[in-house]
């Protein structure tokens, strides 16, 4: 029994590894443009999915106690579009006279640039049982704040000049969280009782979602044939994501955690993910219009891809640790 209840557990981090096997092994069945048609069934139907979930299981006060929380929104929105773009362009200066690819360099700092994500965030925090709500307005906020402010970002720090689309990105950040999260919210005050009584598993079915999601992000990696680049500046770049992860983590955690510090235990959870999550669904387009022509694209893009992916994997290894903090310390 022991076994199968760790299983039970564990299957989201199993899944992980066993969508990332497939992509593998079969790129092309979930890559852009491939069968699955991730550019409809992810970008809409599996981000909106996850959206009217979280607007189903939501209660409304939470939401609404949420907008309140400034303090939280304020830490977060800074950290993730001031404290990290400029940080890493620090870290930069030092690597810039290593003989890690140059393009890959470019491609970290697009990353710090990068508003928060609509998904990742929200579900790591739901399955942790941290504050959900302030997740959710994060995200979305952040996303929201992110058309606006990441091309400047990368204008600044890379000096690439376009005519961003604001408009075909903003309608469809609404199309794809506002409106789903509102349409839950109102089905919600029609069913409210069943879903009391019922208690429908939330958690698991955007934790399937979000493995499709793993699974076609994973396909187009594998799938790009300039992701063969030199292995030396590959593997030094997945070891500086995975450290920068931890370190932001870590420090998001220092500080949403000392002692004159007015956060809970569950609002510190939402922002240790929402502050050092990054976007892909918003990263990805937003590169190929503000590097539209650039024979680079690819090669910046690298680091992004990666991102993505490390932040779940090790979100998702962290936590049954951050759960059982956040337990004792409500206790």
């Amino acid at each position: 029994m022991g076994l199968l209840e760790r299983l039970r557990k564990e299957w989201f981090i199993l899944g992980i590894v066993l969508v990332i096997a497939v992509a593998r092994l079969e790129p092309s069945v979930g890559v852009k443009g491939g069968p699955l048609k991730p550019e409809i069934t992810i970008t809409y139907i599996a981000v909106s999915a996850i959206f009217f979930n979280s607007g189903l299981s939501l209660k409304t006060e939470e939401l609404t106690s949420a907008l309140m929380h400034v303090k939280l929104h304020l830490f977060v929105q800074i950290f993730t579009l001031v404290f990290f773009p400029t940080a890493i362009w620090v870290f930069l200066q030092l690597l810039s006279i290593t003989p890690i690819n140059e393009w890959l360099l470019k491609g970290l700092q697009t990353v710090g640039c990068m508003p928060p994500p609509v998904s990742s965030a929200v579900i790591l925090t739901k399955a942790v049982g941290g504050n959900e709500a302030a997740a959710i307005f994060n995200s979305a906020f952040g996303s929201f704040l992110g058309i606006v402010i990441t091309p400047l970002l990368l204008l600044l720090f890379l000096g690439s000049s376009s005519s961003v689309p604001f408009t075909s990105i903003f309608s469809q950040l609404f199309m794809t969280v506002v409106v789903p999260l509102i349409i839950g919210q109102i089905v919600r005050r029609y069913i409210k009782d069943w879903l009391e009584r019922k208690k429908p598993p939330f958690g698991a079915i955007s934790s399937c979602v979000l493995l499709m999601i793993i699974y076609t992000t994973f396909c187009d990696t594998f799938a790009n044939p300039n992701i063969d680049l030199d292995k030396f500046s590959l593997i030094i770049i997945v070891f500086i994501i995975f450290s920068i992860q931890m370190s932001f983590m870590f420090l998001t955690f220092l500080f949403s955690t000392r002692n004159n510090s007015t956060f809970t235990p569950a609002d510190t959870v939402a922002i240790v993910f929402c502050s050092t999550h990054k976007s892909l669904t918003l990263g990805i387009p937003m590169l190929k219009i503000v590097f539209a022509g650039y024979e680079h694209l690819s090669l910046i893009s690298v680091p992004l891809l990666i991102y993505h992916p490390a932040q779940i994997l090790l979100g998702s290894l962290l936590v049954p640790t951050i759960k059982s903090w956040m337990v004792s310390r409500q206790k």
